[in-house]
């Protein structure tokens, strides 16, 4: 049985041969991807669709394969940043349109957006001709950065939007970026099997009989539709803390030149690395799908553990629910973790129903991210690495030049959001 195992790491080249179980110590993924007397499964393109073979049901595509790879993003060839959280079901792909022209058009985009209305179909038989999204991640391994692919499940398509993106050599231009379901894989033992694949590519054989070797959650989603779309999202439950490694920025990465400059730019000036934070917390919520109202900046002294105020504002009309966003910034170096006092004076500050922020460019420690599990305190926490990640968002979504350019842009704004105010008044707003 050809299979996949999800985290894994594969050796990946167009070249390998299909017939040799590893390749330079890893497991080689053409062959474990391997369809006898079919073409190669490549991962050449961002978007790669499996070419469509003729069945009784109609022209089927065996599956469409994604992969990101991550050491060009920020480059000339991929001026944009996925997100892989595969571990909380959910990844957000920015499609293949790198030029002024019709998005919709670009090769790859358009194979995914053939697949949104039956992907969100109530209807069975759509449901059953509906094509498996398969996703794997680029990876360095010791000093080779390409050729590694981690791969990291299957899933559904959610959404699909228009996005203007910006690009040096380009100017701004239209892409999508979309939204997928990684399905668990619990019930298949984390393996997905190829044969799945490779049955669909068989032209002989009809949507519903090459169901029967699909993944379980796969089965389920085509018999249930989208009511059991969210019982069906991959979720892993973790139980240790996240390491001072996993929460700053690989030596030399883009993110690490980032916060680096962040910090730099701030020294001497702390305060004003406040309005930043607001920012990027503000980002962040905007992107799991709330609305968020920015408030204002504290003052300097006397703030009480508290540096930025905003709102969250959840569902509309007579059905509208608004909570206070309490913030704490805290610019910092990276060799110690961030202070448990000020964690604790954020959190004191914090009435029922209140929400806190807290961003730093350090890490938090192990001792710290317990009590905030174990006493389940309501407290998005920022590090030093996802600080970076939303820097250089903010950076693409605001089309500045640099980092740089950015923080100056941005500092010049900083007087204008500093106010003398309850929190709780930012419900009036």
């Amino acid at each position: 049985m050809s299979a996949l195992t999800i985290g894994t790491i594969y050796r990946y080249s167009s070249s390998n041969p299909v017939d040799i179980p590893s390749i330079d110590g890893l497991p080689n993924l053409l062959f474990h991807t391997n369809t006898p007397g079919e073409n190669k499964a490549l991962l050449e393109a961002g978007i790669n669709a499996i070419r469509a073979v003729k069945t009784a049901d109609g022209p089927r595509t065996p599956a469409i394969l994604i992969s990101s790879s991550t050491h060009k993003q920020g480059s000339k060839e991929t001026p944009w940043q996925d997100e892989f959280d595969v571990d909380n079901g959910y990844i957000k792909y920015f499609g293949d349109n790198k030029s002024i022209s019709d998005p919709s058009k670009a090769p790859g985009n358009a194979y995914i957006l053939e697949q949104f209305v039956l992907h969100r179909s109530n209807d069975y038989q759509s449901r059953l001709k509906a094509v498996p999204f398969i996703f794997f991640k680029s990876i360095k391994v010791g000093e080779r950065v390409k050729g590694n692919r981690v791969f990291q499940g299957i899933g559904l398509l959610n959404s699909a939007e228009l996005v203007t993106q910006y690009q040096k050599d380009i100017g701004y231009f239209t892409n999508y970026v979309f939204e997928f379901d990684v399905l668990d894989m619990r019930k298949d033992f984390e393996i997905f099997s190829w044969d799945w694949v490779s049955a669909r590519r068989n032209p002989k054989l009809t949507n519903l009989e090459t169901l029967k070797l699909a993944p379980k959650s796969w089965q389920v989603w085509v018999a249930e539709g989208e009511i059991s779309r969210d019982k069906l999202k991959r979720r892993v439950h973790k139980i240790t803390a996240v390491g001072k490694q996993d929460q700053l920025p690989t030596p030399g990465s883009r993110e690490d030149k980032c916060l680096g400059e962040i910090y730099k730019f701030y020294d001497g000036r702390k305060h004003h690395f406040e309005l930043l934070s607001s920012k990027v917390v503000a980002n962040i919520i905007r992107q799991s799908g709330s609305g968020y109202k920015e408030g204002w900046i504290t003052q300097g002294s006397g703030d009480g553990g508290i540096d930025f105020v905003g709102r969250i504002d959840l569902g509309t009309g007579f059905s509208k629910v608004e909570v206070v966003v309490l913030g704490q910034a805290k610019c910092e170096a990276y060799s110690k973790p961030t202070n448990g006092v000020d964690l604790a004076r954020t959190v004191a500050r914090l009435k029922r129903g209140w929400i806190g922020a807290y961003v730093t460019t350090s890490y938090f420690s192990e001792k710290s991210q317990q009590e905030i599990s174990e006493d389940s305190y309501p407290l998005i926490t920022v590090n030093g690495l996802e600080l970076a990640k939303e820097v250089l968002k903010l950076v693409e979504l605001t089309g500045s030049s640099s980092v740089l350019n950015f923080l100056e842009d941005l500092d010049k704004k900083y007087s204008e959001f500093i106010e003398k105010k309850k929190p709780e008044d930012v419900l009036d707003r």
